[in-house]
């Protein structure tokens, strides 16, 4: 068999990443993505050896045509529309996140020599977790309840990939961040978005060095058959209302964020689809996590520089801003309303499960 591995999705932000690391490790790697300017213009940063394909995944011939002429050895297959995107293009994040995973892994099948399938999955599949009702970390062993369209779709495509006769690895990521300022989540949605998850609803975020580190030694490791849970040490264990006030501090612009709303203690659906996680297996069988939240957050400072100086001088008029542009700014209530903030700015988050109502 090839040492050929196809990675769907290799121009986003783990996807590249992803890229890198398997390139530094002497492996033959084949990118499939969309033939977009932004793609187009990022094939020069490839680096040398790196084959591009266009292909759009929700077209089965396209499909077939990548997989045969590849012939891979793994496929990591990390193309999908996540939050918040998805929730304005709920159908066409079905074709990507749920029909294009069945393609794939259909056509995966039929080769002469079915390829080991890394799938990307996210722990959004666990649904809305309360921390003052579920205290203890995910683990690969606690159900998956998924509730919305996000978390929906990956649960479909996680159950299309683990029903499967392809020796698989799933792979479910915590919070991806990375200490690229230009990979920072800065657009209007994003910010909106942020805004409204309650500020004490945990996240477990992890460096995307790390998970390239982990998507890469997913297509070797001893873990075929298992689900591994994607996150950094338990320096990135978070809460969303010291996440972005972290990240503009290290920017030299402390205060400008303000901290949110948090979460209504007594409910059980009132929270975003993320937690801490138990990250023991996957770490025992990856060897992944390198870079603390510390080490990120110098890393960011050190490369703003002299910006953050100058930076300091801006943070009230900062604060302001985003104080209108909270997802409450001036809105009833004391507790987070994330989903009800989500359906009136972003789209309706609903999920429509393939065999009725869970």
């Amino acid at each position: 068999m090839s040492d050929t591995v196809l990675v769907t999705g290799g121009f986003g932000l783990v996807g590249s990443a992803t890229v890198r690391r398997l390139a530094t490790l002497g492996r033959r790697v084949v990118v499939a993505d969309l033939e977009t300017p932004a793609n187009v213009k990022a094939v020069h940063k490839l680096p040398a050896g790196v084959e591009t394909r266009w292909t759009d995944l929700t077209d089965t011939e396209q499909v077939q045509r990548l997989v045969s002429e590849t012939a891979p050895s793994a496929i990591i297959h990390l193309a999908a529309i996540i939050a918040p995107a998805i929730y304005r293009i709920p159908k066409v994040a079905r074709r990507v996140n749920v029909d294009a995973t069945a393609t794939l892994v259909r056509i995966a099948e039929a080769q002469q020599d079915p390829p080991r399938f890394v799938h990307a999955s996210s722990n959004a599949v666990f649904g809305p977790r309360n921390p003052h009702l579920t205290p203890l970390p995910l683990t690969s062993d606690d159900p998956m309840r998924p509730c919305d369209i996000y978390s929906g779709t990956k649960a479909e495509a996680e159950e299309i990939v683990r029903s499967s006769s392809l020796e698989w690895v799933v792979l479910r990521f915590g919070g991806v961040l990375s200490a690229d300022l230009k990979a920072l989540p800065l657009s209007a949605d994003a910010m909106l978005f942020a805004s409204a998850l309650p500020s004490d609803n945990r996240v477990q975020t992890v460096d995307v060095r790390d998970v390239a580190w982990a998507c890469a030694a997913a297509t070797t490791a001893d873990a075929a058959g298992e689900i591994l849970l994607i996150a950094g040490d338990e320096s990135h264990r978070r809460c969303y209302g010291d996440l972005a006030p972290a990240l503009v501090e290290a920017l030299g612009m402390a205060g400008a964020i303000p901290r949110g709303r948090p979460g209504n203690p007594a409910s059980e659906t009132d929270w975003f689809v993320t937690d801490w996680m138990d990250t023991t297996r996957a770490q025992e069988a990856l060897q992944f996590q390198h870079y603390s939240w510390s080490e990120m957050m110098a890393e960011l400072t050190d490369t703003f520089g002299w910006k953050r100086y100058p930076a300091r001088l801006i943070v009230p008029v900062v604060r302001a801003v985003m104080t209108r542009r909270s997802a409450y700014w001036k809105a009833p209530g004391v507790y987070a309303d994330p989903w009800g903030v989500i359906r009136a700015e972003l789209g309706d988050p609903s999920w429509d499960p393939p065999n009725g109502p869970r």
